[in-house]
């Protein structure tokens, strides 16, 4: 347990980013499985225009890595081509 001022807000600081970047990874983990389970082409590309923002803006503040980010993109990508 921090003893000082500075740690305790540092903690403090640590959850709340914690939880914020939990809930915005799930969101992208819902966005990729929307575009994966999708039955039809018009709501796989619906579902695949939102995981791409989803996907751009978690590389950026590197909630995942910028090029496993790319990967996924491009695999939903074809997937969603293919179908």
């Amino acid at each position: 347990m921090p003893q000082k001022k500075s740690a305790k807000k540092r903690e403090r600081q640590r959850q709340s980013r914690t939880e914020g970047n939990k809930a915005q990874r799930s969101r992208i983990r819902g966005a990729v499985k929307r575009v994966r389970t999708a039955t039809t082409k018009e709501e796989g590309l619906a579902a695949y225009r939102e995981a791409e923002q989803l996907l751009d803006r978690g590389g950026r503040k590197r909630l995942l890595h910028p090029k496993a980010a790319n990967r996924t993109k491009s695999r939903l990508a074809k997937l969603v081509a293919k179908a």
